[in-house]
């Protein structure tokens, strides 16, 4: 099942997107010269979230998600943040990362000592999430590719579910 639309007031969806973009601090993956960027913000032990990863991928050629990771936990989900934030491939790390999540094995293993700059970076996309009033992940904001239209939504869905939101063929 797939989970309601969140609930950002139209009024709100395009100073959210503006603001996640401007304050944000993610990877960028897929099709990176696109000019509208889709945001997901997502923490590293959420199962959904890796869900939807798996749904991004096959949308790689033609959208350029930037993925901004989050903690709900410190312990787990800080560490793994920022591996992620500092791969030399993300993409692989992601990847390799959510199928060990979906398995059942949690995650990668992370380095607890984590830089403060990186450590900073992941608590502030937290103070985001809290501040565009969502409480639960993963959470994307796009536009439309067709309307122009702020689009968002609160959960997984399937790569055809994703497309449509965003207007991608």
């Amino acid at each position: 099942t797939t989970a309601p639309a969140a609930t950002v007031p139209a009024a709100q969806a395009g100073s959210s997107y503006d603001l996640v973009a401007s304050k944000g601090k993610g990877f960028a993956v897929g099709a990176l010269m696109s000019a509208q960027p889709v945001y997901v913000l997502f923490d590293p032990q959420c199962p959904h979230c890796g869900r939807l990863w798996q749904a991004a991928l096959p949308l790689h050629n033609k959208v350029k998600f930037v993925w901004i990771p989050i903690s709900f936990n410190p312990t787990k989900s800080l560490p793994q943040g920022a591996a992620l934030l500092s791969a030399a491939n993300p993409v692989d790390t992601m990847t390799a990362h959510e199928q060990s999540l979906l398995a059942g094995t949690g995650g990668m293993a992370a380095s607890a000592d984590v830089p403060e700059e990186i450590k900073q970076a992941i608590n502030n996309n937290t103070q985001l999430l809290n501040q565009l009033g969502v409480d639960s992940v993963p959470f994307l904001l796009g536009k439309h590719r067709k309307t122009g239209d702020i689009v968002s939504f609160n959960g997984a869905m399937e790569t055809a579910a994703l497309a449509n939101l965003l207007g991608v063929e």
